[in-house]
């Protein structure tokens, strides 16, 4: 369901630039009138699923889409480092300018980390602590981070948003903790003077912005909160879980659910409730408040899991959450993976080979192709073979193995996979 599902993804990415498009038509494909402007982080928010699915699947289409769109916006940023709010997928050109890392950007760079962490990718790492450093020198005062102009770093909206406060909870997972704490107590800050986080709220004047003056549940700062209090032990984290709590309890709950705060200077509600609520804000209260949680694992336990091909460790820990909170065991990942057809044809030949050396036999060689899909022609091109860990053949039609497969010794420990592969009696 998840391939399938992906795959009526594809016809957005099919673009000059390789930028998708942010809506695409599950039936007809892209619809001939849409627009061709994308937000920052609906253009950078594939990386963790569409890897996932590649590697699970053998199909590297779905890796190397969401690799090229990342690139292209690596390749978009301006002489000083930062990213815009919009482009246009089909000339690369930046519709909105305003740099920052709340809303439209935010899910982008949160990516960069955690698919860096997920894959080991260092070249993912790389690219957002270079982000990094241009964030704290344009967007950074006080431990608060603006909105600033892309090209001139100019201060274009000095204002908070409430989406932005994933960003301490980021800055732990790269170990950042002192700045991650001190940004975090300001965000708290507000928290503490309305009862919940307004959706824009002005630094210089310390109050709401006019018709930003609500909280819809989000869970960005309570996130925050369990990334930091795994990583510190602070009870002031636990506080602003407590907080939290009360609050939504108090002046949120109606009949049939919770509702969206219409209104943090009045408390009036909304007839709604998001679905993040219950995705991630109520799941993340949940966890900063159970530290026995299998998902705190530190790789104490786990499970031996024996398949034909050796032993695969599940639920260590480590897991990668999504941008909506739904956990992805790196191990499961690494273990799972799904060898496309061909290694398994060249390892039974292998295996027939060391059994005919007793012979003296001699093998021929044996080829292997690379896939189908191209990225799009630039200068950020490149292949899977190139830049990371991938296979470059369509899934297999007819399953050979079971999904669990993980060899005591790696194939790719025996020979090289890409390129030809030469067998003989030497």
């Amino acid at each position: 369901m998840a391939e399938e599902a992906a795959r009526k993804l594809l016809p957005a990415f099919q673009t000059p630039t390789g930028m998708p498009y942010g809506t695409v038509n599950l039936l007809h494909g892209v619809n001939p009138g849409e627009t061709p402007v994308t937000c920052t982080a609906g253009i950078g928010t594939f990386i963790v699923e569409f890897a996932t699915l590649s590697s699970l699947t053998g199909d590297p289409v779905f890796e190397d889409v969401a690799r090229v769109a990342l690139m292209r916006l690596w390749e978009s940023r301006s002489d000083i480092g930062l990213v815009g709010n919009h482009i246009d997928v089909l000339t690369g050109k930046w519709v909105a300018q305003d740099a920052g890392i709340g809303a439209g950007v935010d899910s982008y760079f949160e990516y960069l980390v955690k698919g860096a962490i997920l894959l080991q990718d260092k070249k993912l790492m790389a690219m957002f602590l270079e982000y990094n450093k241009a964030i704290r020198n344009y967007t950074r005062f006080d431990d608060w981070y603006l909105w600033v102009q892309m090209y001139k770093g100019t201060v274009s909206m000095p204002v908070f948003q409430s989406l932005e406060a994933y960003w301490p909870g980021l800055q732990s997972l790269i170990g950042d903790i002192d700045n991650a704490m001190r940004t975090f107590l300001n965000y708290y800050t507000v928290w503490k003077q309305f009862g919940g986080l307004p959706e824009f709220y002005n630094i210089p004047q310390g109050y709401t912005v006019e018709k930003r003056e609500g909280y819809p549940l989000r869970p960005e700062l309570i996130e925050s909160a369990m990334y930091l209090y795994r990583a510190t032990g602070d009870p002031t984290l636990l506080e602003l879980g407590r907080d939290a709590v009360e609050s939504i309890e108090k002046i949120s709950k109606v009949e049939c659910g919770f509702a969206t705060i219409k209104d943090l200077r009045d408390h009036k509600l909304d007839n709604r409730m998001e679905s993040f609520f219950l995705a991630e804000t109520v799941k993340y209260l949940y966890l900063l408040f159970d530290p026995t949680n299998f998902i705190h694992n530190n790789g104490s336990t786990f499970d031996a899991v024996i398949t034909p091909y050796g032993e695969c460790i599940l639920g260590a820990g480590g897991y990668i959450f999504n941008t909506e909170a739904h956990p992805i065991d790196p191990a499961a990942l690494h273990c799972c993976r799904r060898l496309k057809e061909e290694q398994w044809e060249v390892e039974d030949l292998m295996k027939e080979f060391y059994s005919l050396k007793q012979g003296k036999s001699r093998f021929q060689k044996t080829t292997m192709s690379s896939g189908p899909w191209k990225p799009p022609a630039g200068p950020g091109t490149f292949s899977s073979a190139e830049n990371h860990d991938g296979v470059r053949e369509k899934k297999p039609t007819k399953q050979r193995i079971p999904l669990l497969s993980c060899p005591s010794q790696p194939f790719t420990s025996k020979l090289a996979l890409l390129g030809q592969v030469f067998l003989d009696s030497s």
